[in-house]
């Protein structure tokens, strides 16, 4: 798997060794950290290095009978700032993959595409029929990697599925990075006693994801044969608002503070809600657990991890 040290790579990799697989990581942790890894360092082999050397990756996928392609240069932001780093590692760095893939005769890749490659289109729920109208550079990236896996399995028969992930959330996410998801950014901001920051009037909505949802589906595209070339989102199916979400993270973490608005930034949707019917029919993905679970358990992990305060 690529991007094994990321936050949603961390957590798969520890579901496929509970599930009886034996995993290879390879990532040069540019936006991952060695220490998401720290509980099953001894349980996989990892190879560091980039995907944009083709070279690289080669060795990192060679007698491997799938590959679960996570590794991306993260959100819309830094990519509106850096256009072309985010084209070289989501576009270039994908197309190397595919290539050692299919040199490497590996049965199955699994793609993390993004619920941005929707972009401007209107109509909710989302559908992966629908057209796609990206904004970003970022979610044009995670479009052209889709076209690439349908491309590699049309012309080499490489049975590579692409999952469109919605605003994924859970434990280990870095609140820390300027380009920091919201969910750990306000769950950092209510514990220190400060407002959370909404960019624009908070009404703008999202479906937001819990990662254990996310893993569910994943391991379920890999093992389930016969979708190739095809597209699947991942996802709660329940649209919910800036506004919303830092109500209910203020009632789970019992903090009466009130968030304060800036600007909306460049690039962001207005709406995103997932219809998941196609991966239920392709592949029995069911997303099990609720945002007001995910978010509990979410600020139950961050308040674990918060210091004590002096004495």
């Amino acid at each position: 798997m690529t991007g094994g040290g990321g936050f949603i790579g961390s957590h798969l990799a520890g579901r496929l060794l509970r599930d009886g697989y034996e995993v290879r990581v390879l990532d040069n942790f540019a936006t991952g950290r060695r220490e998401n890894l720290l509980d099953i360092w001894d349980d996989i082999e990892l190879v560091e290095g980039d995907m944009q050397s083709y070279e690289r990756v080669h060795n990192a996928v060679r007698g491997c009978q799938v590959v679960a392609h996570l590794a991306a240069l993260p959100s819309v932001p830094r990519s509106v700032q850096d256009p072309l780093t985010s084209n070289a590692t989501n576009v270039t760095g994908t197309l190397n993959v595919l290539l050692a893939a299919r040199d490497a005769d590996v049965g199955r890749l699994i793609y993390s595409s993004s619920s941005s490659v929707y972009g401007a289109n209107p109509d909710l729920p989302k559908r992966e029929e629908q057209p796609t109208l990206p904004i970003s550079p970022y979610a044009v990236a995670k479009l052209a990697g889709e076209g690439y896996c349908r491309a590699f399995f049309d012309v080499f028969g490489l049975e590579t599925v692409a999952l469109r992930f919605f605003n994924v959330f859970g434990p280990g996410q870095d609140p820390l990075s300027q380009y920091a998801a919201v969910i750990p950014r306000f769950i950092t901001s209510l514990l220190d006693g400060k407002p959370p920051t909404i960019y624009g009037d908070g009404e703008q909505s999202r479906d937001f994801t819990y990662v254990d949802n996310v893993l569910d589906g994943v391991t379920r595209a890999l093992s389930t044969p016969g979708n190739g070339g095809k597209v699947f989102n991942v996802a709660t199916g329940h649209g919910v608002t800036l506004n919303e979400l830092a109500r209910l993270l203020a009632e789970i973490i019992g903090s009466d503070i009130e968030p304060v608005y800036e600007q909306a930034r460049p690039g962001e949707v207005r709406h995103s809600e997932a219809d998941v019917a196609r991966a239920r029919e392709a592949f029995g993905f069911e997303p099990a657990i609720s945002i007001e679970d995910g978010l509990a358990r979410t600020v139950e992990s961050f308040e674990r991890k918060a210091p004590t305060p002096a004495e």
